[in-house]
């Protein structure tokens, strides 16, 4: 009478075991054991170390200048790249130099460290 109230009858521990074989069989058919591998297509392979007896890795050829500062520009930081911010959260922390100059020997805006007898 207890289920067609709505309410559920509470599960003993046969059928929580049954319950449990019942999922673990299910899962055990749509699993699928790999034993294949092979390398991911879609990423890059680079080569580790060359040969040294090839003549291709050999023969030294002239840098191309504009395209070693086209890299060099490339991995530079974007307050080096731009004059001002290109997007919005680039403004925040654009100016980075302070705007009051540091002096260690001020003692309202610097505050080192001390040792006492308190805190050794």
């Amino acid at each position: 009478m207890a289920a067609r109230s709505g309410e559920k009858e509470p599960l003993d521990a046969v059928r929580l075991d049954r319950l449990l074989c019942e999922r673990v069989r299910k899962e055990l058919q749509c699993q699928t054991l790999h034993t294949r591998f092979d390398v991911n297509p879609l990423r890059r392979v680079h080569t580790i170390a060359r040969k040294p007896m090839s003549w291709h890795d050999a023969v030294e050829e002239p840098a191309d200048d504009k395209f070693l500062n086209l890299i060099h520009h490339a991995a530079l930081e974007p307050t080096k790249k731009y004059s001002e911010p290109q997007t919005e959260s680039q403004e925040v922390g654009w100016n980075t130099t302070p705007l009051v100059p540091v002096d260690r020997t001020d003692r309202r805006l610097h505050f080192p460290h001390r040792r006492t007898e308190i805190t050794k």
